[in-house]
């Protein structure tokens, strides 16, 4: 009998720790170093490989998404290495997804030439603003020109390249977005993550905006135009959205990232990587631990995570919603109260169907555009029953 997770997949989250700098908006498990011991890395990610292996023989492996941090500060050989491995530990689909992320600043040809012939077929870049200003105001090192390089050189090296805009930027309307925007539809992109700028606290920019100094941010009402006109001008060019923040030619979806949404297993390796793994039938929540030093020693005892948590049905019904309501294609209804073990609230369904904010089209509770705007209250309102 197959199990819930396998209506998801099955991925692998290699996480590489390191960046030349830390940007100010981010929040994530980056750190810069000036020393990397780049064969003591290796070694410890692949005696994880061999231990995740041996929890989860047999299983057909999806997809590998090297994330940070900035992977592509990597040896090239590490890449290749750890993907031989993961080759030799699982049986791979025969279009398994291999995503390196990479910011523009570190990309040269043949490093990404070596990145491919070690087995990458994917590349996610950073380049977050086509405008210098900003770049320079989110901390990033490298310039547009730069920037739009290392995109030529990533097209001209794999077959599939995604990047990253931020945008909500300080000062930012709508004319100047449309306009980046559509200057980076321009470049024969297949996909697209925009992201708007949050604030996070425990960033350089949350320290700022609680001090009064992160001035000209977008009201909410802005906010809400700029995802509008967000979701019209990729439209326009052939990439909706098919998930909160992420748009594709149809096709080139990220494979990974589906994995995560549509709430499949992925084993998280690396420092902070968080993970979801059913073993014998019970889901778990799995994280390791986050300071680079502290998780390369543990791996080197096998034991580098956590405690791992075991998830209830409950958890994992309301873990489904939250993932899966970010896409376009919602989520199973049997499959959320076979996981509750009860129905959604038929009262809140035709409430929030009333209002425009949901739909329900072939078995699947969908978010409508008008709720995706609000889809933490909708999400909220659903489960509060």
């Amino acid at each position: 009998m197959a199990e819930d997770w396998e209506q998801g997949g099955f991925g692998l989250y290699l996480h590489w720790p390191f960046c030349e700098a830390k940007c100010p908006y981010c929040d994530f498990n980056s750190h810069v170093s000036r020393a990397i011991d780049q064969t003591a890395w290796c070694d410890a990610y692949l005696k994880e490989l061999d231990r995740a292996a041996f929890e989860t023989p047999g299983r057909v492996l999806q997809s590998v998404f090297f994330g940070g941090g900035t992977p592509s500060l990597m040896d090239p050989d590490t890449a290749a290495l750890v993907i031989e491995r993961i080759k030799r530990n699982w049986p791979c689909a025969n279009d398994l997804e291999i995503t390196l992320e990479a910011n523009p600043g570190s990309v040269e040809a043949g490093r990404f030439r070596a990145f491919r012939d070690g087995g990458v077929n994917r590349i996610s870049m950073g380049i977050q603003a086509l405008n210098d200003a900003d770049l320079k105001r989110l901390g990033r090192l490298h310039s547009v020109e730069e920037a739009l390089q290392a995109f030529e050189i990533a097209r001209k090296t794999f077959e599939r390249v995604s990047f990253d805009l931020i945008y909500a930027r300080q000062g930012q309307g709508l004319e100047a977005w449309q306009a980046e925007l559509e200057g980076a539809l321009s470049l024969a992109v297949d996909h697209l993550s925009l992201y708007q700028l949050t604030i996070e606290q425990g960033t350089a920019f949350g320290d700022r905006y609680n001090a009064g100094r992160l001035r000209d941010l977008p009201d909410e009402d802005l906010g809400a135009d700029l995802f509008s006109l967000t979701q019209d001008i990729c439209d326009r060019h052939g990439l909706p959205a098919y998930e909160v923040s992420n748009h594709a030619r149809d096709g080139a979806q990220s494979r990974h990232n589906l994995i995560y949404w549509r709430y499949g297993d992925y084993i998280g390796i690396g420092p902070g990587a968080h993970g979801r793994l059913t073993l014998s039938g019970q889901k778990y929540a799995t994280e390791c631990y986050s300071n680079p030093n502290r998780w390369l020693s543990a791996a080197s005892d096998g034991a580098p995570e956590k405690p791992r948590v075991r998830l209830s049905a409950t958890d994992q019904a309301s873990e489904l919603l939250l993932m899966g309501l970010r896409l376009k294609e919602g989520v199973n209804i049997q499959r959320y109260e076979a996981l509750a073990g009860l129905r959604l609230d038929p009262t809140r369904l035709t409430e929030l169907r009333n209002l425009g904010m949901i739909d329900i089209q072939n078995g699947h509770l969908i978010v409508l555009d008008q709720g995706v705007i609000l889809l933490n209250s909708v999400i909220a309102k659903l489960l509060d029953s």
